[in-house]
């Protein structure tokens, strides 16, 4: 399935699929990894934990949904936690010129491909997204699209030299 991530400013940024909006995430402010999931009328909290704030929670009032951390090797490692069922992923960073973010399960399958459309410009950046058929059976993946946009802006964002 393809969707689109497109920016507003650099704090708002919403996903759609066939021009209606799966949900959307917002960042307090531009130098600050804290922000805001909304998918219908649930909305989600992500926030950086620990002293440096590598380690990210995506909660559910208190309920922590998704952990995820940067690894040594530059992978952000991914672990949810829905039906009191614990789930691990990867979402990694491919290539330099023709770049593109890939989220993956335990047995490597990609699950779904982000690539960044960056307005040099307007300094904003919009995202192509492809997912796969299994991808799209699982219960969660608005979340997990939505929690990929936020690891992407992470990426893109240190690229770049500077905080969102």
């Amino acid at each position: 399935m393809k969707y689109q991530a497109t920016s507003e400013k650099f704090t708002h940024f919403k996903i759609s699929k066939d021009n209606k909006q799966i949900g959307q995430l917002i960042y307090k402010s531009w130098f600050n990894f804290n922000a805001e999931i909304e998918i219908l009328n649930s909305k989600y909290h992500i926030v950086p934990k620990g002293f440096w704030g590598t380690t990210v929670e995506v909660l559910d009032g208190k309920t922590v949904l998704l952990k995820f951390t940067m690894n040594w090797d530059g992978n952000i490692v991914m672990n949810i936690y829905f039906s009191d069922v614990e789930k691990n992923y990867t979402f990694s960073h491919k290539g330099f010129l023709r770049e593109s973010f890939v989220l993956s399960d335990e047995k490597g399958m990609e699950l779904l491909v982000m690539k960044p459309n960056i307005q040099w410009r307007s300094m904003k950046y919009d995202y192509h997204i492809n997912t796969s058929e299994f991808f799209e059976t699982f219960d969660e993946k608005n979340i997990l699209l939505l929690t990929s946009l936020h690891c992407a802006n992470y990426y893109m964002s240190m690229m770049m030299g500077m905080g969102i």
